[in-house]
Parts: C-alpha cells; sequence; structure tokens
C-alpha cells in the first residue's frame, strides 16, 4: 500500500508580484506600482494604435480588469452558447504615464491575465505576445522607457469568442502592476517557501531565494530573511552574504525553526510572512514579501486526505472564473461574498475548473480558509469541442479554434508560470494538469467498450462492460494519431514535479477505465473520477495503491453518500458550485448552466441548502414547496404517501435539481408538496399552528423530508430538533407587491476604486412579506460618483442585459452592483416600479482603508 504525504507548502506569491492598491492588499511594497487606473479602450483593430503618439483621446476611459464582452447585449445569432451568447473580437488597451528612472533601476511590466492572443508595445516598440489567457507573464521594459512621459499599448485579439469552455471573457481582465526596483533584485516570483518538517512542537522553514543581478559587473549583497508570524511578531532574523556575477540569477537556501507553529487549515487560515532583504553596502536597496502557511497534507489510498495529520472529507465545488454580470473582471468583494456563502454552506475546497485562477482569487482562498486544486488545462495537442464531448470534429471553425494551437510551443512556458506564481500559496493542496482530456484521444473512448460496442447499459451507472485487460488490448490495437495522450501526461506531470513536489498531481478523468490501463494513470498520484462515481469501489479493487477521489460530480446526495459510504474516497468536487455562463449550445435563451450551489447572481439555490445540511454539523432546516401537478412525486394509492414518479429517480438525478419554489402562494386546496432539507432528525411540520406530523430523516433515504398538504393561506413552518436545539424555517403567504426593499450587503464602500456593494431589490406586500411568486420590472437610479457594474436576477435563462438600467425581477428579486471609484461621496440608490412604493438607499464612500 502506498500513501502519498506531501508537506507543508508555502504561501501566496510575492508582494512584488502583488499588483494591488494599498487597499486592495496590506502586502503591497515599495516597488509595486497599482497599474489597473488610467487606460483607454476601443474595440476594434487599427493598426496604427500601437503608436506611441497616436491620438486615443475619443477612446473610451477604463480602469482594470475590464471585460468588453460582458458590456455587450445576449445574441443568439452573433454570440456562441458555449460561452453565453456574448460577443468577443479585437480590443485595443492604451495607458499613458509617468516615470523616472536612474540608470541602476530595471522595471517589470507585470499581466496577471489578458484574454487572450495579446501584443504588447511601450513606446511603439513591440515587446512580445501572449497566446493562452489565463497565465500570468510579465516583461522587461526597461529598455523601451524614458524618462518622462511613456505609452503602453495592448491588442487582443479575442475574434476566436468561442474558443474555450465556457464563458471567457475578453481584455485585459486581470490586474496589472509595474514593478521597478535595484537591477540587484529578487525578481518575480522569486521565493519558494516549504515545510520539510511540521509538528505542533516546531516547523522547520525552507526559503530558497533567487537573486537577479542585471549589472554588466559583479555584485556583492548581503540578503535577509525575516519571518513574521500571524500576529506580526518577529519569529525568524537570519541572512547571507552573496557576490554574484553580472547577469547571473543566484538562489539562496535558508533553513530556519520555528517553535509552536501556528497551523493553517481551512478553519485556521492563518498566514505568516516571509520578508526578503536585500543590501548592498548597508544600503536597502530591494524588499520581497511573501506570505505563507504552515500546514502538512497527506493522501491514503485506504483512508483519504489528511491535513495536519487530521483525517478530512474534501467538500469541493468547481468554479469557473466569471461572476455573473462582472463577467470574468470579478472585483475581490465579489468573490468574497460567494466565497463567504459557499464557506457557510461547508465548502472546503475549490477545483478551479478548467483553466489557472487569478492571483486575486488565490489570495482569497489563503485569506479565507479553502483548499485549492489549480487546473492548467482543458485542451492539449488535440482540438476539444466547444459545443458537445466527443464530437471534435465540430471544432474546426474558426470561432472555436482554442490554445490546442499554440499549446506545443507554450504549455511548458504557461504550466511553470501559474506553478511559479501560485506555489507558496497553503490553500493550494493539488496541480491538476489536465480535464476530460480523454475525448480529444479517439482510442480512448474506443478502448472502453461503452461507446462502440453491442452493449446496452448507462455509461453514467455501469460498470465497464469489459475487463481491464481487455481494455489495455483494445487501446494497443486501436490508431493513435499524432499525438498520445499518455507521453504528453508524462511530460506534463515532468514539468510540475520540476516546479513542486509537495503536492500531488492529478487530473480529471473522464473515461478511468481505460486511464488505468494505458499510462496515463501512472503519471497521476492521484487519478480524478468526472462522473464516475459508480467506479470508486471498481477503482480501488483494481488498483488498490493508486488514490482516486471524485473531482467532477453532481451535486446531488447519492453523490455525497457514494463518498461517506467509503473511507478511501477523499472527497468530492461538485459541478458546479456556482452557476457560470455557457454550455448552452441551441439553448437559447438560457445564457447560464443552472448547476449550482449559487445562481449567476450569486443567490442561493435550493441545491445550497441540501448541502448545507449534508456539509454542517450545525443544524439547518429548508423549507419548499410545489404543487403536486409539477413536482417530481405522485401519491401511492395503496399507501397514500408520496412517492417518486420514476422509482429510484434520486439515484439517478444529474446537473438540475428539481423545480420546486421559496413561496407559500398557491390555489385554495391545491395539493402541494413541502420538501424539508435538513440535518436534524427530526422535522415537525406546522401550517397557521398545526401541527401536521413530525417525521424523521431515517424514514427518507433521499434525505428529503416530505409532506402532502393541502394548500390554506397562512404560515408554513418546518421545525427541526437538534440534540437540545431547534431550527426553523417557514413561508407567509404574500398578499399583492406593495413596495420595493432595498438591502446592501455594504455599510459603506471605500474610496479605492476597488469596493463593490451588492444591492438586493425584493419585492415585499404591505406587511414587508416578500413576493417571490409575481414578477414586475425594476428600474435602477444611482446618484454619487460610482460605477454601475450592472444588474442581473440570477435567472439562468435571463438575456436581459447586465448593463441596463431596468430588468425584471425573477423570484420578486434583483440584484444591484456598483463600484467606489477613488472620491469620497455618498450614493443613493433608488428602485422604483409601476404601481409600488419606490425603495431608498443611501450608501456613505469614505476614504478610510479599512476593508
Amino acid at each position: 500500500m502506498r500513501t502519498i504525504n506531501f508537506g507543508i507548502i508555502a504561501i501566496v506569491i510575492a508582494i512584488c508580484a502583488a499588483c494591488f492598491a494599498p487597499q486592495k492588499n496590506t502586502l503591497t511594497d515599495q516597488r509595486t506600482t497599482d497599474f489597473n487606473f488610467g487606460w483607454r479602450f476601443s474595440l476594434g483593430d487599427d493598426p496604427q494604435a500601437f503608436k506611441a503618439d497616436y491620438n486615443d483621446t475619443l477612446w473610451q476611459e477604463v480602469n482594470l480588469p475590464h471585460d468588453w464582452s460582458v458590456a455587450h447585449a445576449f445574441d443568439s445569432v452573433k454570440g456562441e452558447g458555449a460561452t453565453g451568447y456574448l460577443q468577443g473580437g479585437i480590443g485595443w488597451y492604451r495607458k499613458t504615464f509617468e516615470i523616472s528612472l536612474d540608470k541602476n533601476q530595471i522595471t517589470y511590466l507585470y499581466f496577471d491575465g489578458i484574454y487572450n492572443r495579446s501584443e504588447v508595445w511601450v513606446d511603439g516598440n513591440k515587446v512580445g505576445f501572449h497566446p493562452y489567457g489565463y497565465s500570468p507573464f510579465f516583461y522587461d521594459v526597461s529598455r523601451y522607457l524614458k524618462n518622462g512621459k511613456n505609452t503602453v499599448a495592448v491588442k487582443v485579439d479575442h475574434s476566436r469568442y468561442a474558443d474555450s469552455r465556457w464563458y471567457t471573457g475578453s481584455g485585459i481582465y486581470r490586474d496589472v502592476k509595474l514593478i521597478t526596483t535595484d537591477k540587484l533584485h529578487v525578481p518575480i516570483w522569486g521565493t519558494y517557501v516549504t515545510t520539510p518538517e511540521v509538528t505542533s512542537e516546531k516547523a522547520e522553514i525552507a526559503v530558497e531565494v533567487s537573486l537577479k543581478n542585471s549589472y554588466d559587473q559583479k555584485k556583492k549583497a548581503t540578503v535577509e530573511l525575516i519571518i513574521t508570524d500571524p500576529a506580526g511578531s518577529e519569529v525568524v532574523n537570519t541572512q547571507q552574504d552573496i557576490t554574484t556575477s553580472g547577469g547571473e540569477n543566484a538562489k539562496i537556501q535558508f533553513r530556519s525553526t520555528i517553535d509552536s507553529p501556528t497551523l493553517w487549515d481551512v478553519d485556521t487560515p492563518e498566514l505568516y510572512q516571509a520578508i526578503v532583504q536585500v543590501k548592498n553596502k548597508d544600503k536597502l536597496i530591494d524588499t520581497y514579501t511573501t506570505s505563507f502557511g504552515i500546514r502538512t497534507i497527506r493522501f491514503d489510498p485506504d483512508s483519504g486526505f489528511f491535513a495536519n495529520g487530521k483525517n478530512q472529507k474534501i467538500k469541493g465545488v468547481n468554479l469557473h472564473h466569471d461572476a455573473g454580470l462582472v463577467g470574468a473582471a470579478v472585483p475581490d468583494d465579489v468573490w468574497r461574498r460567494r466565497l463567504q456563502k459557499l464557506k457557510d454552506a461547508g465548502v472546503n475546497a475549490i477545483r478551479i475548473a478548467h483553466n489557472p485562477g487569478s492571483e486575486a482569487f488565490m489570495d482569497l482562498c489563503d485569506e479565507m480558509g479553502f483548499w485549492v486544486q489549480v487546473e492548467f488545462f482543458d485542451e492539449w495537442d488535440n482540438p476539444k469541442d466547444k459545443r458537445y464531448n466527443m464530437n471534435e470534429s465540430k471544432s474546426k471553425d474558426y470561432i472555436t479554434r482554442g490554445h490546442h494551437e499554440f499549446f506545443q510551443e507554450w504549455a511548458e512556458i504557461d504550466l511553470k508560470n501559474t506553478m511559479l506564481r501560485d506555489r507558496n500559496h497553503p490553500s493550494v493542496f493539488q496541480w491538476s494538469i489536465g480535464n476530460e482530456i480523454e475525448w480529444t484521444y479517439p482510442a480512448y473512448s474506443h478502448a472502453t467498450g461503452y461507446f462502440n460496442m453491442n452493449w446496452e447499459g448507462n455509461y453514467f451507472w455501469e460498470l465497464p462492460p469489459i475487463r481491464p485487460e481487455q481494455i489495455k488490448k483494445r487501446y494497443e490495437e486501436a490508431p493513435k494519431g499524432k499525438y498520445r495522450l499518455e507521453e504528453t501526461a508524462a511530460k506534463l506531470a515532468n514539468w510540475t514535479r520540476e516546479m513542486d513536489t509537495t503536492r500531488p498531481v492529478v487530473a480529471n478523468c473522464i473515461l478511468p477505465s481505460a486511464s488505468h490501463v494505458t499510462g496515463y494513470a501512472d503519471v497521476l498520484d492521484i487519478v480524478g473520477y468526472s462522473y464516475r462515481r459508480v467506479l470508486y469501489a471498481y477503482g480501488h479493487k483494481h488498483y488498490p495503491d493508486k488514490v482516486i477521489m471524485g473531482t467532477e460530480n453532481v451535486g446531488q446526495w447519492h453523490e455525497w453518500k457514494a463518498v461517506m459510504d467509503r473511507p478511501f474516497i477523499s472527497g468530492t468536487f461538485l459541478w458546479t458550485g456556482i452557476d457560470y455562463m455557457g454550455e448552452s449550445h441551441n439553448q437559447w435563451p438560457r445564457k447560464a448552466t443552472p448547476s449550482g450551489l449559487l445562481d449567476v447572481a450569486g443567490f442561493e439555490t435550493p441545491r445550497y441548502h441540501m448541502f448545507k445540511s449534508l456539509w454542517n454539523d450545525v443544524p439547518h432546516v429548508y423549507l419548499t414547496t410545489q404543487s403536486l401537478n409539477n413536482s417530481i412525486y405522485k401519491v401511492d394509492e395503496a399507501t397514500g404517501m408520496l412517492t417518486e414518479k420514476t422509482k429510484g429517480g434520486w439515484e439517478r438525478s444529474l446537473w438540475i435539481w428539481h423545480d420546486v419554489k421559496d413561496h407559500w402562494n398557491y390555489e385554495e386546496n391545491e395539493e402541494v408538496v413541502v420538501e424539508v432539507y435538513s440535518n436534524c432528525p427530526e422535522v415537525t411540520l406546522y401550517l397557521n399552528g398545526e401541527s401536521l406530523g413530525t417525521k424523521k430523516l431515517e424514514s427518507f433515504e433521499d434525505h428529503i423530508y416530505k409532506w402532502l398538504v393541502p394548500f390554506e393561506k397562512g404560515r408554513i413552518e418546518a421545525v427541526g430538533k437538534h440534540s437540545k436545539s431547534s431550527k426553523k424555517s417557514s413561508f407567509q403567504t404574500a398578499q399583492k407587491p406593495y413596495r420595493i426593499s432595498l438591502t446592501s450587503d455594504r455599510e459603506y464602500l471605500n474610496a479605492d476604486g476597488y469596493s463593490v456593494a451588492h444591492i438586493v431589490a425584493q419585492v415585499v406586500d404591505e406587511n414587508q412579506v416578500p413576493v417571490k411568486h409575481r414578477e414586475v420590472e425594476i428600474f435602477f437610479d444611482v446618484a454619487g460618483d460610482v460605477q454601475v457594474l450592472g444588474v442581473d436576477n440570477g435567472a439562468a435563462d435571463n438575456v436581459q442585459s447586465f448593463q441596463a438600467e431596468k430588468i425584471r425581477t425573477h423570484k420578486g428579486r434583483a440584484l444591484l452592483a456598483i463600484q467606489s471609484t477613488r472620491n469620497a461621496s455618498e450614493v443613493t440608490v433608488k428602485a422604483q416600479s409601476k404601481g409600488l412604493l419606490n425603495g431608498t438607499l443611501k450608501i456613505p464612500v469614505t476614504n478610510t482603508i479599512n476593508h
């Protein structure tokens, strides 16, 4: 039996790589300039726009991050459902800035992500091309700069607007920073912190520091390492002297011990800082700060995942990089709101599917406490269909041509840049080299026997129709094509281990019965099963020394039950944590995929409450309703009890949750199914104070309490008993809409140009009861010095423009998001609808730096 033991790792990317304003990130150092403000943008191609003296005064003024696609109207003709019916195109960005440099300084221009195929010029000089939209990159622009005024121009070619899965966004959609320091300096991503040995008594800290000498001649330096604990107290102070040759990139190794370390975990995300100071002749010439965490991880093929020596289940969700109305340019506060809701539901892990996320997102996961699987690629040697799996031939049209065209040349650069940026994050606990890659290599699907034999089973729920040795024989006999999956996987895994051996290498395998026998699984530390929970026991039986787990699974009780019943399965990642735009080919007007715990506006779904009851020990009760005729149930004539229309259907439920409502408004005496999602052992249902009976959770194999109730106006309430405590959930019959109620998730905004407030407009009746069964059109009026990011109602089939001033509600509700500028003021938000009383909300914008 083999145990995979990965010692603690460091944490977040070096500060000098952090491109945030002081209000965004307190670790910003003196050498880094926030380069997000003061840009101009033009949609369309102009071959002269790279020139330094080009006149851009008529261009749109924008701040970064910026996604131009999300500003378009949804269009079923010009858009493509795979990426949410929003358009791409070609766009230009320009920024003019002042700088003063001396001969001993060097300047880097850092981009955390541009989607995609970007070209960058400085003062008319082309400095580089970067095709991949999800990986970070930077340029040394020193030789192009002059003291005084300079101009940066960036061309973004996203004319292939359906080239990735799923919604991509377009433009400079992540942070940008300008880094200026001495020519003798710690380079970007120039530290690597690991903890080779960790106990409760002490932690051994290993810090590798790169020192780059960009001078022509030899230089001497003293490199000092200071480590501070989560409270800010100094716990390590050591230094080394070094002499470097001109042009050399030297490495310095520090080993230190911290007594009684505070360990990082999802419940205690405590961060240390490693501060590197470079001195020349006692003069401080560079400072580089790295935030990191101390923790251990271990995966065992029999007993699952261990963090800091304790066994725990991975309660994970998959997340795409978009966030509804802001598209792919997601402010920190938007992620923070969404991540906190997931945290409250019991989520402890995130798989970033299917491409690397942003540095800002990784920082939040460190800070808030989530395990993170970083995924490098969704596409390798061969094109992946952007509309339907296993139909790669359809991806030959221009708009769907993806990164496979650059993979051979750029894969190593993209992978290693991502790892250099992210390998110090304590939240990162797995590196995924690919997602469902097997579809693009025909021999794999052929080998399984599922798809090309006289077999009449169901791929989702049936074991392989042939034995492993037969699968292997079929694979060896099948045509392979130009590239071999297992050879590419070995190359990617080797690159990953070159950069980091403290975390396992994993991949999300859609055809694991084949991947186990072809050599693909051999290069992986963990084999992730994508929608193959039916194979958990099969995999453990045939490959007992291999760690396996669910890496993409439907958000249903049966999926979690399969994990809980098997100690050797570490956990799961549900598809998905939040609804995402795209994957809706030929499904207009559906712009998003409604499979999340949260909808596209970040509102909780019924699935959210089911998993909050499964993934928390704290008592939880949530009530839903649906008319019997529209429900998934019928009345058993023999017993008079509710039963599924499709017997055992709950065991094969997939991505879409069955239709339920969160209100108590029906026709008098209409038969209504009341469902309760709860972790309480028993629940009592009351209608207008009268008990309709107490039921026990053990009586419901689908983990859903159920009652059939003739509708009667008033109050329906479920009361769950859990140990000595109780929890309630209720609905009151709503009267006709009367007014609009406004609430905000923030009491004030910071005047930093980043802070975001989410304002929810809810239609209520005269008694303040939410009206969730009637829809109205709401008009928003925002007065004050803020930017309106957009409006939405959370419905996957809502294709009203995010940039409109009005929106039709969904469940009587709508969302408005506003972002501060760098001016202090007071903002007044008004919401009005014909025939209803207006809602008004005031939000101050202050100069405080507290977030």
